[in-house]
């Protein structure tokens, strides 16, 4: 067979485990596994690893409206540069994505600028709760996403009855920022001035667990599925383990591992994000749950804010870190360090996504699937620089971090958008399809 691909030479990750074949592409699917004849390109993958493109469901891009922090470009560029292949971008812009008009107006920023595959949340309003049921089936919609504590921006449905109007509206699952906003708000007083370690503190254990009781029980009135995002701590998670029917969740790896005794002194208000870096008992609990198998997915939560930003004195200073340019490679050096197997790590970023969110063709490698692979060096030793990042923000908390496995190559639909940190000449990222909003 002749293929517009081939990659070969690698070890390649397919469902059944790691296989040392040869894989074609044409039309930007795999059509062949195994011994492939002629290809338009030959990709040399000898000593490194092929995985199914990494798919990153949480991402902020920040545009419209906060393109000095981050914009769709940018955003799309730090992904592809540590291997993702696709992203889910947050809808708590200026204006927010809460209407038709604000999604469409993405996607249409993001034809030719976008690097990766991409797909755009829908935020849920007191005011808009009726409409999302039509606004979760526009093609390159990833869904509706709930904050019930105020995060960055002002997307915000807090109290039961509003969040009963949301989740009755529509059939999609529902991603949900699981804080509760009342006991924050009873809690300000928790904050010093100066001090970002008091930050988990104010938004503590109770205000996750509160938050997230509240929402299995809504969820579960509604018959509704959810997806809790970037929990923190490990009794949110022995609940979650409990309600596996209705709800999946995510865990970040900012919160696996950075621990808050040393990240607060060392890193300052670079360290604050919602919900907090809490302590390392935290982060070892979270391991203690994600080797149980209760976590299904690896999202970065990159939240991005300027470095003018975050050098404002809590707690004026902004919320949020870079993440997804990192995602992969804090993940590989934890598989290096033996904390998780590659295979649970694969299942993590490409197919738990697929599975939790219904994606059409990708998270796997198989033939018929979209021919995205992540290409890495699982023996490289390298040091995270600042020269390294292409996130607007500049900043990483892991900057001068020395890790074991890279990304080395990006490849989406069979363009290869990245190899050993150059870009491709061209910006080729299209919309993610769905498997509830493709056929009817």
């Amino acid at each position: 067979m002749n293929v517009d691909l081939k990659l070969t030479g690698g070890t390649v990750h397919l469902p059944g485990g790691p296989a040392q074949v040869d894989v074609g592409v044409s039309g930007g699917k795999i059509v062949a596994i195994g011994r492939v004849g002629d290809a338009g390109e030959t990709i040399d993958c000898a000593g490194l690893d092929v995985l199914p493109g990494v798919i990153d469901s949480q991402v902020h891009f920040r545009e419209p409206g906060l393109e000095a922090k981050e914009d769709l470009e940018s955003g799309a560029r730090s992904a592809v540069l540590g291997g993702v292949t696709a992203v889910f971008e947050m809808p708590n812009t200026k204006p927010n994505t809460d209407s038709a008009e604000a999604v469409n107006d993405k996607l249409a920023r993001a034809r030719h600028r976008m690097w990766c595959d991409h797909a755009f949340y829908v935020g849920a309003t007191n005011h808009n709760a009726e409409s999302l049921a039509d606004l979760e089936r526009m093609p390159g919609t990833a869904g509706v996403k709930i904050f019930m504590g105020a995060s960055t921006g002002d997307l915000l449905v807090s109290d039961d009855a509003n969040l009963a109007r949301v989740l009755a509206s529509g059939h999609r699952r529902v991603a949900i920022h699981a804080e509760d906003e009342f006991r924050m708000q009873d809690r300000l007083g928790e904050r010093v001035a100066g001090d970002p370690s008091s930050h988990p503190v104010w938004r503590d254990d109770e205000s996750a667990m509160l938050a997230t009781r509240r929402i299995l029980g809504l969820a579960r009135a509604a018959k509704r599925r959810i997806h809790i995002l970037h929990v923190t701590t490990p009794a949110e998670l022995e609940v979650i383990g409990r309600n596996k029917d209705i709800a999946t969740c995510e865990v970040t790896p900012q919160h696996l591992t950075l621990a808050g005794e040393n990240a607060y002194p060392r890193l300052g208000s670079y360290a604050q994000m919602n919900p907090p870096i809490r302590s390392g008992a935290h982060r070892d609990g979270l391991w203690d749950w994600l080797r149980q198998g209760v976590p299904d997915v690896i999202g970065s939560d990159h939240a991005p804010h300027t470095k003018e930003e975050k050098a404002k004195p809590y707690p004026d200073s902004p919320s949020g870190m870079p993440g997804v340019q990192t995602l992969l490679p804090l993940m590989l050096n934890h598989v290096a360090e033996g904390r998780l197997t590659l295979q649970r790590l694969i299942d993590l970023t490409s197919a738990g996504p697929q599975r939790v969110f219904g994606i059409t063709g990708k998270g796997r490698i198989a033939v018929g699937y979209d021919a995205d692979f992540t290409v890495v060096d699982l023996k490289k030793q390298w040091a995270i620089e600042e020269s390294w990042l292409a996130s607007r923000c500049g900043w990483s908390p892991f900057t001068g971090m020395t890790l074991t496995g890279k990304p080395v190559g990006t490849v989406v639909r069979g363009n290869r958008v990245m190899w050993e940190g150059a870009l491709a000449a061209q910006a080729i990222g299209e919309p993610i399809r769905f498997e509830s909003v493709d056929f009817e």
